[in-house]
C-alpha cells in the first residue's frame, strides 16, 4: 500500500515545478505518521494495570533517622509542675514587717516593697546582738530591695529559714539565699518566676528599654545566686516560668540545687493495724 501511494505521488510530482518542496514535505509528513504508529505499537504492548491498584509507595522508613519510640515535649515536665500563685493572707499582701522573737529569730511577714531593704536594715542595726536566723514567709516583690536584704544577711552571717507550710516566693529566694545556713520546714513552699521590668519610684520606663532592664536585672540576680553559692539551675526555672504561674521546688531538688542547706528529718510513717 505504502508503495502504490508513493508511486502516486511522483507521478503528480512529476507534473510540478516545485517538485523538491513537495517532496520535502512529503517526506515530513512521512515521518511523523511513522512515530505515532511506533507510539501506539507501544502502548498497545505495555503491560495493563488495574485502575484500582494502589501505587507504588516509598519506604520512608529507611530514610527517617531512628527515633525513641516515646518523644514528649520538653515543656510537658514543666507544665506539669506550675501552679497558681497561692493567695496568701491578709499579712502577706501588706508591706513587709519584721517582729524579733525568742531564739534570736527575726520574723519577716509581707510584701517587700520599695524601701523594704532600708527598713529590714534598721531592724538589724536595732536588734543585731540578738539575730542569729532570719525567719521569712513572703510572697516577694521588689527585687533590687530583695538583693540588698539577701547581700546584708550574709554579711551578717545570718542563718534564713522558711517555716513549715510558710511560703517564699518570686523575689523572696532571694533574699532566703543570703543565708549562711538555709533551712526549710516540711511543707515549706519555695518557689520562683520570671521577673517583671518595674522602674523604680518616679521613674518612667520607655518600652524599648523594657527588655534592656530586665536582662540588667536577670544578670544581678544570677550574679547574687552564684555568690551566695546557689545552683544557677534555679534561675533556670524562674526564667522559664510565666509571671503569672510559681515553679516550687521539691525537698531533694532544694537540696540538690544547694537551695538550702539542711531539711527536716522525714517523719517515720505510723505502723497501721
Amino acid at each position: 500500500m505504502a508503495s502504490a501511494l508513493n508511486r502516486r505521488v511522483h507521478a503528480w510530482l512529476a507534473g510540478n515545478p516545485d517538485e523538491s518542496i513537495l517532496r520535502w514535505v512529503f517526506r515530513s509528513v512521512l515521518v511523523v505518521t511513522v512515530a505515532v504508529l511506533a507510539a501506539d505499537l507501544l502502548e498497545l504492548n505495555a503491560p495493563r494495570v488495574p485502575s484500582d491498584a494502589a501505587p507504588p509507595q516509598l519506604d520512608i522508613r529507611r530514610e527517617a533517622p531512628d527515633l525513641p519510640a516515646e518523644s514528649p515535649s520538653l515543656l510537658a515536665p514543666l507544665m506539669k509542675r506550675l501552679m497558681p500563685l497561692p493567695q496568701g493572707d491578709r499579712a502577706l499582701q501588706q508591706p513587709i514587717q519584721f517582729e524579733l522573737r525568742g531564739g534570736g529569730r527575726l520574723v519577716a511577714t509581707g510584701t517587700i516593697t520599695p524601701g523594704s531593704a532600708r527598713s529590714f536594715a534598721d531592724a538589724v542595726e536595732r536588734h543585731g546582738e540578738y539575730i542569729r536566723t532570719i525567719v521569712l514567709n513572703s510572697p516577694g516583690g521588689s527585687v533590687a530591695d530583695a538583693l540588698a536584704m539577701g547581700r546584708l544577711i550574709r554579711a551578717r552571717k545570718f542563718a534564713t529559714e522558711v517555716e513549715a507550710g510558710k511560703y517564699c516566693a518570686s523575689s523572696c529566694p532571694l533574699v532566703f539565699a543570703g543565708g549562711l545556713e538555709r533551712r526549710a520546714g516540711e511543707r515549706a513552699i519555695i518557689g520562683v518566676h520570671q521577673i517583671a521590668a518595674v522602674p523604680t519610684s518616679g521613674t518612667a520606663v520607655r518600652s524599648g528599654d523594657d527588655m534592656s532592664l530586665a536582662q540588667n536585672i536577670s544578670a544581678r540576680c544570677q550574679r547574687h545566686l552564684a555568690e551566695m553559692g546557689i545552683d544557677l539551675k534555679v534561675w533556670v526555672h524562674a526564667m522559664e516560668t510565666p509571671h503569672d504561674q510559681l515553679f516550687t521546688f521539691k525537698p531533694d531538688e532544694m537540696k540538690t540545687l544547694n537551695l538550702v542547706t539542711s531539711l527536716p528529718e522525714s517523719r517515720p510513717e505510723k505502723s497501721r493495724s
